[in-house]
């Protein structure tokens, strides 16, 4: 039974996603009960996967799937593999789905009127695309996957309010250039290697023939940029501050969270594992100092445009933007300390992301307001509610003992053990401003209204869903912030652990 637990991973929500289209808009209750059982249970098979992992001493599994065959002497089929930083972030994906799910009950009718079901199906497709994406071994299956995350992405955000369509279409074009990309890159792969598996492109590149080769280098430089358009690296972010502020708060309570972070592991999967730490690091790439000076641009860029917001959301939004920045210049400090810390900042931002996202859809909610008016007094009357907020905020600042604090110090240390102090400095410039964005609601939050402070004010977002005024906030909003704020405490205090193991499956550079 445990050698299935990959691929029992995608299928039971993708069962999950046909029954709840099957169900209709009719039975609600029954499609939010279908979401909640199947994503349970993936997240049980998930978790069984770190288990098996660390039981088997291994380092990986691998689930090998469609027309292989073993004794053939060529093998060809569709692969799985699953390393500890895969099941890792396979369980943070379909936990996410889990809590998010849980949150999603009381407000999605509101939100979504007629389109429950379908909300339900495409979020479950969503999380298989992701799943999919982290563990397929094959780089063209890799671009399958990929599509089937932004059709539904798109499809999702597409049901928010009247300004989310234009959002949504202009995803579609950067998403759609951005695919292009990638599949022209793995197009290139497959001519000059004969193979779209990846550990069969990684041994022919390995040798080191084809370092020279313009073909080569031409679908490297494709595939980044492809990936680095998915996860919004500056300057290639303008389709992410309006499509995940003007989605449904449900669907950007999801998204916010894992889709960047998802393709800024596809990123280290295909530099790490595809070709290989010796050609990125050491074949003559001189555009290696570039991709990092690219980070300290997108890290202060995002801070700066975070700074200036008054809109929760695209307060938040752009700090995403930042924080891709963090991920993507530890990855390329060619330095294991750099790798690690960005690697594990993906499972850190992740927590902080979407505890921040699920507190912040409970204050707009609550009060009418996305604006930073919405904060004026909230710890006398939803204490609970900015509880979280804080854990969340004091994370992004990067304060101990929460997850954001030991990210930053490992990725910190990437950039000295590196010797790149422009790099460290962004860092703390980063964490600088961030420490003015969430005091300064804390300031709102506790004291109230702010004198002398004139609010912008902004159009109303017209997703036609009354607050929820003055009434409590339901348990079953609650209760994910409540897990959303221990994850973010827990993914810290266990930050040994997490690194030990994500040090193990770096391979050698």
């Amino acid at each position: 039974m445990t050698e299935h637990y990959p691929v029992l991973i995608l299928l039971v929500p993708l069962f999950g996603a046909l029954i709840a289209t099957l169900l209709g808009r009719e039975r609600q209750l029954a499609c939010w009960l279908t979401a909640l059982i199947s994503l349970g249970v993936s997240s049980i098979f998930a978790i069984g996967n770190i288990c098996v992992l660390l039981a088997s001493g291994e380092g990986e599994l691998r689930y090998r799937m469609g027309g292989w065959n073993e004794n053939s002497g060529y093998e060809v089929g569709i692969e799985l593999r699953i390393d500890m930083l895969a099941a890792l972030v396979v369980a943070v994906v379909v936990s996410v789905g889990l809590i998010n799910t849980i949150f999603a009950k009381t407000r999605v009718a509101g939100e979504m009127r007629e389109k429950v079901a379908f909300f339900y199906a495409l979020n479950q497709l969503l999380i298989v695309g992701l799943c999919g994406i982290i563990m397929t071994n094959d780089a063209f299956n890799l671009y399958v996957l990929i599509e089937i995350t932004s059709l539904t992405s798109y499809a999702l955000i597409a049901m928010g309010n009247r300004r989310a369509a234009l959002s949504s279409f202009n995803y579609i074009i950067m998403g759609t250039i951005g695919a292009s990309f990638y599949l022209l890159g793995v197009g290139y792969l497959y001519i000059k290697t004969g193979s779209l598996n990846i550990d069969d492109i990684h041994t022919v590149l390995q040798s080191g023939k084809l370092w020279g080769d313009a073909s080569i280098t031409i679908a490297f430089i494709m595939i980044m940029i492809g990936l680095w358009i998915k996860m919004a690296l500056f300057p290639l972010h303008g389709w992410l501050p309006n499509a995940y502020s003007y989605a449904p708060g449900v669907v950007g309570s999801f998204m916010a969270p894992l889709m960047t972070k998802v393709m800024v592991y596809v990123m280290l999967r295909v530099m790490l594992w595809l070709f290989g730490g010796a050609y990125i690091y050491t074949s003559g790439l001189v555009w290696g100092e570039l991709v990092v000076w690219m980070s300290i641009i997108a890290i202060v860029a995002g801070s700066f445009l975070a700074l200036a917001r008054t809109d929760i959301k695209k307060m938040l939004t752009y700090l995403i933007v930042a924080e891709v920045g963090y991920m993507v210049g530890g990855a390329w400090l060619a330095d294991g300390a750099g790798l690690v810390g960005s690697m594990y900042h993906i499972l850190s931002d992740a927590a902080m992301t979407f505890c921040l996202f699920l507190a912040a859809s409970i204050v707009i909610l609550r009060t009418g307001d996305h604006r930073l008016t919405a904060f004026n007094g909230l710890f006398a009357r939803m204490p609970l509610t900015m509880i979280g907020f804080t854990i969340g905020g004091l994370s992004m600042i990067g304060l101990p003992p929460t997850c954001g604090f030991f990210s930053k110090w490992y990725l910190i240390s990437g950039g000295i053990a590196a010797g790149h102090w422009s790099y460290v400095a962004a860092l703390l410039f980063s964490s600088l401003v961030n420490a003015v964005i969430f005091f300064r609601i804390f300031e709102r939050a506790y004291f109230g209204n702010i004198k002398g402070v004139v609010d912008e004010q902004l159009p109303d977002d017209g997703d036609g869903a009354p607050p929820l005024t003055l009434e409590r906030v339901p348990l079953s909003m609650l209760i994910p912030l409540f897990l959303a704020g221990i994850s973010v405490l827990l993914v810290g205090f266990y930050n040994q652990t997490l690194v030990s193991w994500l040090m193990d499956v770096i391979p050698p550079l």
